[in-house]
């Protein structure tokens, strides 16, 4: 995040101005702007959708300092390839693909990374016992514990509907499968959350 910050941080100081200005244009409109080099459309743009796409990364790979990291990769990308966006789907959805593709390309470098024998001695056991399971009275917690639980394909189309809003036609293109596998990943998805919530 400090690249970004740090080279938008001047131009916003400078032109605090218009940031209130800017604050009115669409995403397709800061895309143009960037691409012509507009450093105050790119803050705006970032400060726009920086808590959604941060989330999604997290949810991704499950790491807060790696999240951060690929939030800015992401940014980067979005400055250096603005003109090419053709606007075939909506500038959230071209931010959730970048995303998803440096998430992935990110947890397949940690997969081919070997596991060191002292990080997995403490790399704690999820499954729940009897007595955490009554521990847990929170409703929000226990979904949210849930949803952590599915696998990577379910937990991603989830998270792209339900808490993004995109449409299934969408989370399509974002994934890169068919909207028919899409319908099927939120059906066994969901019958999962309801089995593993059920229990409460």
């Amino acid at each position: 995040m400090s690249v970004i910050s740090t080279r938008m941080g001047s131009a916003a100081a400078s032109s605090s101005g218009k940031a209130a200005g800017s604050e009115t244009f669409s995403d397709e409109v800061l895309i143009r702007r960037i691409a012509g080099g507009d450093q105050l459309a790119m803050r705006t743009l970032f400060c726009r959708h920086r808590v959604a796409l941060y989330r999604w990364l997290l949810r991704l790979v499950r790491d807060e300092t790696l999240a951060e990291d690929l939030l800015s990769d992401v940014f980067l990308d979005v400055w250096r390839q603005a003109a090419s966006f053709e606007a075939r789907s909506s500038v959230s959805t071209w931010l959730l693909a970048i995303a998803r593709y440096k998430a992935l390309s990110a947890r397949r470098r940690r997969l081919d990374a070997e596991l060191d024998e002292t990080i997995a001695s403490t790399v704690a056991d999820t499954a729940d016992d009897p007595e955490v399971v009554l521990q847990k009275k929170d409703r929000s917690e226990l979904l949210r514990h849930s949803l952590e639980r599915l696998s990577p394909e379910h937990g991603e189309v989830i998270d792209l509907v339900y808490y993004h809003g995109k449409s299934v036609k969408d989370a399509a293109e974002i994934i890169g499968i068919s909207e028919a596998t899409v319908k099927t990943r939120m059906f066994y998805a969901r019958r999962k959350l309801a089995d593993l919530v059920a229990p409460a």
